[in-house]
């Protein structure tokens, strides 16, 4: 297990967003436990990559335990052309390379889990909710981020979604930040009921 200085960043190169990133995004479908290793070997590349990753404390007999996890396990992302894809699955550290068709949904969607983790908001692996009541962040660092909400044991639960990969992750968040609106790519009336 890597210490936490050990790990790679979350994103590469560092600085900036990945909005900024230039190329195709393609997602990496990783070995099993090869999503760190992928990403030291894309900066070894210098390949722009995104793996968000969470925090995990877990105690183990009388010491505490500190490590990030990647928050989808086996997949991580990354940004280039066909030379960068080619030197992807040379590093032998994947399954599958799955290409994006819908480059700018796809970008929206990880840039709110970006935000998210850059905003030090804690998020957790989420079920993947196919249905719900859509809302738009109003206020506070996640303002614009969309979402399915969710209300479990009276905390309210903002749902971010990677749909081309069925995976999720959600972020705790006060209910006077958020308002509703029709699912994107939804016609008006059409609106999902609330699951």
């Amino acid at each position: 297990m890597l210490k936490i200085h050990e790990n790679p960043p979350i994103t590469f190169p560092e600085q900036g967003s990945i909005e900024e990133f230039t190329g195709q995004w393609w997602v990496a479908h990783t070995k099993s436990r090869n999503e760190k290793a992928l990403a030291h070997d894309l900066i070894t590349r210098k390949i722009p990559y995104f793996l968000p990753m969470t925090l995990s404390i877990t105690r183990r007999t009388r010491r505490t335990v500190k490590s990030l996890l990647p928050l989808f396990t086996g997949y991580m992302f990354f940004c280039g052309n066909d030379e960068s894809r080619t030197d992807v699955i040379q590093t032998n550290r994947v399954a599958n390379i799955i290409e994006v068709p819908d480059q700018m949904s796809f970008l929206t969607e990880l840039t709110q889990i970006e935000k998210a983790l850059r905003a030090g908001v804690p998020i957790s692996p989420h079920p993947y909710l196919k249905k719900g009541q859509w809302c738009r962040v109003i206020a506070g660092p996640l303002m614009g981020s969309e979402g399915i909400i969710q209300d479990i044991k009276n905390n309210v639960r903002l749902v971010l979604q990677i749909d081309m990969l069925g995976q999720a992750a959600s972020v705790e968040i006060d209910i006077n930040l958020i308002e509703t609106i029709d699912k994107p790519n939804q016609p008006d009336g059409e609106q999902d009921q609330r699951a």
